[in-house]
């Protein structure tokens, strides 16, 4: 019963030929490869310690273990960009939220810029910052330490996107880091001007409106608790999470 309340059959009929440990493929044959991404989710979704898993997915030390090393070879990275392919690019939109990073992930002081985990005023903490297409759906993340600004998370996620607009609020109001590069690929900028701006852009604020899709996101995003507070050291294992958890959003969608 536990199964199918993390992963429906159809679900798992998407994705199961897209991950290594198949019968006829190079390497070793896993056991159950359904019942290892279920554990993950569930670790993720209650957020519990990887050795608080129950019985029923056998050994957490296995488990961890295993997720750990596809984080490490890209395996959560590829799956999730497999799914987005099929993303809806008229538009896309471009934001960040904040998680608190739990005592258990903090590393050492000299290595938490490297984790992408930083002090802001809510204590450490770490920026997601993601794209979503015009349905909503994640197609690219992005980590930094929470006192990060929001162009810092544009500077890696907007060149070369494909979609023809893109939404953003005010804080993405940066002629150099933001709007020069978009006009620059001949993007539609729906973006509101800062108050500060002396002379304030046009833009369309019918098409604006549908940027709570990606508010929308990150609430399914947060749904996850292990991901809403931050237990992961590494920032890989914390990213390759955010990539399952994007996984089931668009397996749902």
């Amino acid at each position: 019963m536990l199964r199918c309340q993390l992963l429906r059959d159809d679900q798992w009929e998407r994705i199961k030929n897209f991950l290594p440990g198949r019968t006829g493929t190079v390497g070793v044959t896993a056991k159950d490869t359904r019942l290892f991404i279920e554990a993950v989710l569930y670790r993720y979704r209650v957020g519990i310690p990887w050795r608080d898993l129950p019985e029923h997915f056998g050994n957490w030390s296995v488990v961890y273990t295993r997720f750990s090393r596809w984080a490490k070879s890209g395996v959560w990275f590829r799956l999730f960009k497999h799914l987005a392919a099929d993303a809806d690019n008229e538009c896309a939109m471009i934001d960040s939220t904040i998680v608190r990073a739990h005592q258990h992930s903090a590393c050492a002081k000299t290595e938490r810029k490297t984790q992408a985990i930083g002090r802001s005023k809510g204590g450490l903490s770490t920026k997601i910052h993601a794209i979503v297409d015009a349905l909503g759906n994640p197609t690219n993340f992005v980590l930094t330490p929470g006192q990060a600004c929001d162009l810092d998370g544009s500077d890696k996620l907007l060149p070369g996107l494909e979609a023809k607009t893109v939404l953003a609020d005010k804080a993405y109001d940066a002629d150099k880091r933001v709007i020069e590069p978009l006009r620059a690929a001949e993007k539609e900028i729906v973006i509101p001007s800062k108050r500060n701006r002396k002379e304030p852009r046009a833009y369309d604020k019918e098409l604006y409106r549908w940027r709570h899709l990606i508010e929308n996101f990150f609430c399914k995003l947060k749904g996850f608790r292990a991901v809403a507070t931050r237990y992961d050291k590494t920032s890989r294992n914390f990213l390759a999470a955010i990539h399952l958890v994007a996984v089931t959003i668009w397996l749902n969608r």
